[in-house]
């Protein structure tokens, strides 16, 4: 994770639908959580994702790394903070950590997304609007 001024933070509680019989979340909702946090990003950058998808662009989920170290549970407040490690002409890498309301890190993400021709299922290169508000944001 960058150490960085530039990082986004977003806050989510954690809900009974998001927890196992113990009140434990589901190791596969930290994904979602993540995903949750890039896309509020993306909008607070002013990108809106349906636009692009009108113009058969996709931002798709190539690689995913995902080291969960603590559990949260049911009630907890978690803060996803979000980074740019890696921004290339046609994909870029976020890095993500998950903390729980004591600032305990329960899980590190890091995924690589790609930008993608949907039309053609081709790799394509990020819109400069995109790439530019991207770039800023590092």
């Amino acid at each position: 994770m960058n150490n960085n001024n530039n990082a986004f933070q977003y806050n989510l509680r954690v809900y009974y639908e998001d927890t196992d019989a113990g009140g434990i979340v589901y190791y596969a909702n930290y994904l979602k959580f993540a995903e949750r946090a890039r896309t509020e990003w993306l909008r607070h950058l002013g990108i809106n994702q349906s636009f692009f998808l009108e113009q058969s662009l996709g931002f798709v989920v190539r690689k995913v790394e995902m080291d969960n170290r603590a559990s949260a549970k049911l009630d907890d407040l978690l803060t996803i903070t979000t980074t740019i490690s890696n921004l290339k002409k046609a994909s870029l890498v976020f890095d993500q950590v998950i903390q729980n309301q004591h600032g305990d890190v329960l899980c590190n993400v890091s995924v690589l997304v790609a930008s993608v021709n949907l039309q053609r299922a081709k790799p394509c290169a990020i819109p400069e609007q995109i790439l530019g508000a991207l770039s800023s944001a590092r």
